[in-house]
């Protein structure tokens, strides 16, 4: 009997337990518990979410090799005969299909929003919508460097719409849900948290995105992800997986991001993008130490493009930048994203840090074209042997140096308009081999000051040294002129 009741007591516990526990939160949640179950949201949601098809001709490859009979065989005439007659045919044309998704973003102008690379190159476009009705689609505007394109269709009947959310205002940890068409089973739904945000996946200059667990796959691309307000907060774009299915990391472009880029492809068919104008490179700690930073933070400058928005002396090689328009720059990949959201022509404000000081300047923005190709830093080069006996060299930090003179630049094939100190020799067991300068680099400064001669440089060093300094920023450049920045040990 106590064995009863004992049982008894403990099954009524559980069954008290079992009642309480969802009406009490636990101690270190601020936050409501994820859902039961989310099929009120994704039925109301599903009408929104399109299948894409597109078709592309593609000429044909290459000529299948020519069959030949045996000699003598009873049937090379019919070989012969066959084959002369498609030779003069050429290859043929074939047609390429894709799958991809999308989301209808306004109903009435049956304006449509999918990735870029799922109708790159199309020929047909096609939107089938979740009662099987199928539209045309013409494309409105892509962009390629976020990914995103524009599609508009005719509608015949009224469309479901889905709203634009705020991604910048969900965390890691909050549940969203993706709709798509994975392998061509459209209408398909999972769930799943943010797992991080702010991924770089070296897609692009603007990489921004959101990272989830939520199962995406090949199909997807293009399908919104929600928040659990039923808002759009990313658009489904790309997976890490070895095997072409979903392992639990996909990543969608944030709609911080993406709002501006779809607002100018409905307006223009094209994207319009704020343009700076320089050649910038991370903050290491061994520049901030060099600059007297007190955090590591910003985007340097490592030259200014002759033309350019700022090519009239408001921002400087060796300028570090770290607030453009209100908003920080915490590291070098927040400039680009920043820039290229504000507005072709409007007058900011740059915070820089200049020779230790901060200063504010004011800069107008000018436009960055689509087909612009900006120059990498020059980060390698040809072995010299050193310029001849008659100049004067001195030997510092490892590195060998002299004036440069005509029989310098011709010996390293330097251009016309660098100038500052050429290294004509480099210790291999030196610091300086270490971050890869080479013979026919040009100093052109030392800790933000201009040196000219050999004796510029020992003295700046020797300066350093005397501040107590362990490290010495150089402003490098290349043959062609292109600018770099380096931090060197003096210890």
């Amino acid at each position: 009997m106590r064995r009863i009741r004992f049982r008894s007591v403990r099954m009524a516990l559980a069954a008290a337990m079992l009642v309480a526990s969802p009406m009490v939160a636990p101690a270190y949640s601020q936050s409501a518990p994820g859902p039961v179950s989310v099929a009120d949201l994704a039925e109301g949601l599903l009408d929104a979410v399109v299948n894409i098809s597109t078709s592309q001709n593609v000429g044909g490859g290459r000529t299948q090799p020519r069959m030949r009979a045996p000699e003598g065989s009873p049937f090379q005439d019919f070989f012969d005969e066959f084959f002369n007659d498609r030779q003069g045919q050429g290859p043929r044309n074939r047609k390429v299909s894709s799958l991809g998704s999308g989301f209808v973003i306004d109903a009435e102008q049956g304006i449509i929003v999918t990735n870029n690379h799922v109708i790159e190159g199309a020929d047909d476009i096609e939107v089938n919508f979740a009662d099987g009705s199928k539209l045309k689609a013409e494309l409105v505007g892509a962009d390629s460097k976020t990914d995103l394109a524009v599609l508009k269709v005719e509608p015949v009947k009224p469309l479901t719409e889905v709203p634009l959310g705020k991604s910048e205002q969900m965390r890691i940890g909050d549940w969203v849900m993706a709709i798509g068409n994975p392998f061509g089973l459209g209408g398909t739904v999972t769930v799943g948290i943010i797992s991080a945000r702010g991924r770089d996946i070296n897609s692009g200059p603007y990489d921004n995105f959101i990272q989830t667990d939520a199962a995406i796959n090949r199909g997807n691309s293009g399908g919104p992800l929600f928040n659990m307000y039923g808002e759009v907060i990313g658009i489904n774009t790309a997976i890490i997986s070895p095997s072409g299915g979903s392992i639990g990391i996909g990543f969608a472009v944030p709609t911080e991001l993406a709002v501006n880029v779809i607002d100018q492809l409905r307006e223009f068919g094209e994207t319009r993008r704020g343009w700076l104008g320089v050649r910038i490179q991370p903050v290491t700690d061994e520049i901030a130490e060099s600059l007297g930073m007190a955090e590591t933070k910003g985007a340097l400058v490592a030259g200014v493009i002759r033309g350019g928005p700022v090519d009239d002396g408001s921002i400087e090689p060796g300028d570090v930048i770290i607030r453009f328009d209100g908003k920080d720059v915490d590291n070098m990949r927040d400039l680009p994203r920043v820039v290229a959201e504000s507005p072709v022509g409007k007058a900011v404000d740059v915070v820089v840090i200049r020779k230790g000081e901060e200063q504010t300047v004011k800069v107008t923005l000018g436009r960055l074209e689509d087909s612009e190709q900006q120059a990498g830093l020059d980060d390698g080069g040809e072995d010299g042997s050193g310029l001849p006996d008659a100049v004067t060299t001195v030997d510092v930090l490892g590195m060998t140096l002299a004036e440069l003179d005509d029989e310098g630049r011709q010996e390293f094939a330097i251009a016309d308009d660098v100038e500052g100190v050429v290294i004509t020799a480099v210790d291999p067991d030196s610091a300086a081999a270490e971050k890869r300068i080479e013979p026919g680099d040009v100093i052109v400064e030392i800790a933000q000051e201009v040196v000219a001669t050999p004796q510029d440089v020992e003295e700046r060093i020797a300066a350093l040294r005397q501040d107590g300094r362990r490290n010495a920023l150089l402003m490098l450049a290349g043959r062609t002129g292109e600018l770099r920045f380096v931090t060197v040990r003096m210890d």
